[in-house]
Parts: structure tokens; sequence; C-alpha cells
């Protein structure tokens, strides 16, 4: 996989599988939580890809008869497999690393957003397998379309990769608004028409499978930490500008979310005091300056281009850019003003979680009055000024399928630990 340090006018990019080895976080030892040492030994080699038993004991500080006995037991369970690493012409026998057995669960992603779903099928290590993404009418939808919309995608990837829907082992599937992962319920989100819907029992009823749910900026944090830039970094927040705003933080080598599962909604912090309408129903909120709803309304009225309220919001952003960059003063005032709420927003992340880096994603970051330069010296000019170098901040733009990476990663996390967490009757040592 490729990324970029944040460049104007630098193209989007995509993820390149052939270019990794291994996924999910690369957890220093240190930082390992209470879980359980065969599912800390699993994740370590899914990790790494392929790992050699002496390197798991010295990497976990355990003994190797140790690592002997548990990973005997996963490769018992069908989780793991003894690979050969000999290298061509080497004398003697070959070396054995462990890795896991890619066929033993499958799962999907699915991301559902305005104007369509992406869905992705994963194998057990890791591996895209199929995706595809459908175009749908944007504005709210009824939750039974939804689910509809959902079976549908998945079915259609399985076919063209020959599975059934019914072999995946879990679906994990990512909206916009405020999602509360821990119950699987959509209190408030824009492509739903009805708030405080059981969004995870609705699927999980429906597919038969085990469903989890998650804000979409929650996905696009999890492909980073389990494919991306994430993965050998303990803190980082990754910021969403599309339809809205979105923010995924990673503090300690996990997704954050608060104590009731609404956390980082970066984008309904408040930034002007009875300032304008946001889509969620309050006002002054970020999003309302940043997103492209807050540019299209702030078009229409600079440039008098109420007559273009029935150009999809596509074209009349593209038409605003193209006015801006021909040099049209009102044009470019409006991303000049939405630059400067974003580095307000941006400067509160830094002040308020001192990450190592910021990455900034999403179908509007090809609007690249949105990190010129003079945005980024207001992040530092509104950040506390400790004399110590500022975060990184990278623009990624990995293309569509980004989205779906992050809710297969959803879903394997929630397999992995269905089989090997704390949870578990079977002793795990």
């Amino acid at each position: 996989m490729t990324r970029s340090t944040l460049r104007a006018g630098q193209p989007f990019l995509t993820f390149n599988d052939q270019e990794r080895q291994g996924c999910g976080p690369m957890i220093p030892s240190l930082s390992e939580t209470p879980r359980p040492l065969r599912q800390q030994i699993f994740e370590r080699v899914r990790a790494a890809g392929q790992m050699p038993r002496v390197q798991v004991a010295r990497e976990l500080a355990i003994s190797p008869a140790s690592v002997t006995t548990l990973t005997s037991e996963l490769i018992e369970l069908g989780l793991l497999e003894e690979v050969s690493t000999a290298s061509e012409g080497a004398r003697g026998r070959p070396a054995v690393s462990l890795g896991v057995r890619a066929a033993a669960h499958y799962v999907g992603g699915v991301k559902l957003w305005d104007r369509g779903l992406i869905a992705v099928v994963m194998d057990f290590a890791g591996n895209v397998m199929g995706g595809e993404s459908i175009p749908r009418d944007p504005g709210p939808v009824e939750p039974a379309e939804l689910i509809r919309l959902v079976a549908e995608i998945l079915t259609r990837v399985c076919a063209n990769i020959g599975l059934n829907p019914g072999d995946l082992s879990a679906v994990g599937l990512g909206l916009p608004g405020f999602v509360d992962t821990n119950s699987g319920i959509a209190h408030w989100c824009p492509v739903l028409s009805e708030r405080h819907v059981p969004v995870a029992a609705m699927a999980a009823e429906v597919l038969g499978l085990p469903v989890n749910v998650d804000n979409d900026a929650n996905l696009v944090t999890l492909a980073e930490l389990w494919f991306g830039a994430g993965r050998r970094l303990s803190d980082f927040a990754v910021v969403t500008i599309e339809h809205g705003v979105g923010m995924g933080f990673v503090l300690n080598h996990r997704i954050y979310r608060g104590a009731q599962g609404l956390g980082t909604e970066l984008g309904h912090t408040k930034v002007q005091l009875d300032g304008a309408l946001c889509r969620c129903g309050q006002r002054g909120c970020l999003e309302a300056y940043i997103a492209d709803y807050a540019l299209a309304r702030e078009a229409t009225t600079a440039l008098n281009w109420s007559s273009r309220e029935t150009q999809s919001m596509n074209i009349l952003l593209e038409s605003l850019y193209d006015h801006a960059k021909a040099g049209n003063a009102a044009a470019r005032s409006i991303f000049h003003r939405a630059g400067r709420y974003l580095a307000l927003g941006l400067a509160n992340v830094v002040n308020l979680f001192d990450p190592e880096l910021i990455i900034l994603s999403g179908e509007r970051m090809r609007y690249d009055y949105l990190y010129a330069k003079e945005t980024l010296a207001e992040i530092e000019a509104l950040a506390l000024n400790t004399g110590r170098p500022a975060p990184r901040i990278e623009i990624h733009a990995w293309g569509d399928l980004l989205w779906g990476h992050g809710a297969a990663a959803l879903a394997l996390s929630a397999v992995t630990e269905g089989l090997l967490g704390p949870s578990r009757d079977t002793p795990a040592a």
C-alpha cells in the first residue's frame, strides 16, 4: 500500500494489497492489554503475515514451550497453519513459520453513504477477495430498504468470488452519523429516515449473520490501523471530509469511542454560537462550514446560483472549484473560509489529543484549497506553542473501497474476539 505526505494537487491513491504483508496493528509487547495469550499470539502472527515460533516467544516474552503448546491449539482449531519459508537454493531443512489460515473464515464489510453502497469480502488473513460499489438515489431511506440494499450488494460480491453469503462469519457495516457500536443502534444517521434504529439487530435477522455497526469515520480509522499508516503508531487521528465531517481517533493502538460509543464527533463540535444550520439539526457545527452542503449553500448565496439548485451536488461543487481555479474571488473566498474553519477544527484536535499524525481523508480532499499552505500555517498558529514539532498532517485518498476495508476489519476483529477473546469458556493460558 502507498501513502503520501500532504502536498497540494496530488492525485487520489488506492490501496495496493500486493505491497503489504499481514494486517492489523503492529502492537508493541509493552502495550498489550490483558487478552488471552492465544489471542495475543494469533494477532501477532496475523499482523506480521508470517512469523516463526521463536520470534513469537521473543516478542511476547514467553517461553518457547508455551508458544509451541498454544500454537498447536491454534493449528488444531484451524486458525493458524505452518508455512515453509525456505529460500531458493537453500540447503537443509526449510524453515517453518506460522501464518493465518486464510480460508478459516470470511467476512464482509459494507459502507452506506448518501449516493451508494460499497462492499468488500475478505478472508481471515485480511486479503480482499472481491469488492463492488452500487449507486442509489440520494436522500434518506427506510431502515428496511437499507438492509435490503446491504443484502443485495453482499450477495453480488459473494457470487463474483464463488461464495454464498452464508459462508461469511460476520459482517461489518458503516454508517454516517451518531452510531453506538456497542448496541448496534444508529441514533441519528443522515441516510436513514428514522432515528434510534437498531441497525445491527435488523441486519443480523435478515442476513442470518452476526453484524457489527460503527460510524463510517471509525471505519476509515480502522482501515489505517489495520492496513495503512497507523499500524505502527500508538496515537493518531483520521479526519474525513465528504458529505459530512467525521473523525476517528486511535489511542494506545485502539479506536477510542467514548463512554457511550459516540465520541470524537469532530464535525459536530461548535465553532460558532447560533451559527449555520447543520444537518444534525443544531447550529454552529464545524461540519456546517466545511461539508459539501455548506460549500453549496455559500455558492448559491455568494455567486447567486439559486438557479442551479436542481443540479447534483457533485456538479455544483465541481463548478465552484473550477471558478475558484479560474480566479473567481467569491469562489476562492468560499474555499478559503472553509479552510480556515478546518484549521480551527484540526488545531483543537492537536490541543486536545496531541496525536503523532493527523490523516485527512475523503472525497472532498481533492479540493486542495482545504489543505493549502495558508490552512496548514493557521493550524500551527492556533495550536498551542510548545516549542516542539507539530503533528504530521497527511492526505490519504485511497478510493471508495477504503471504507469497505475498515468495515471488514471491524468484522475480522469481532470474529477473532468471539473465537479467542476473554469470554471464551475454554481456558487460554
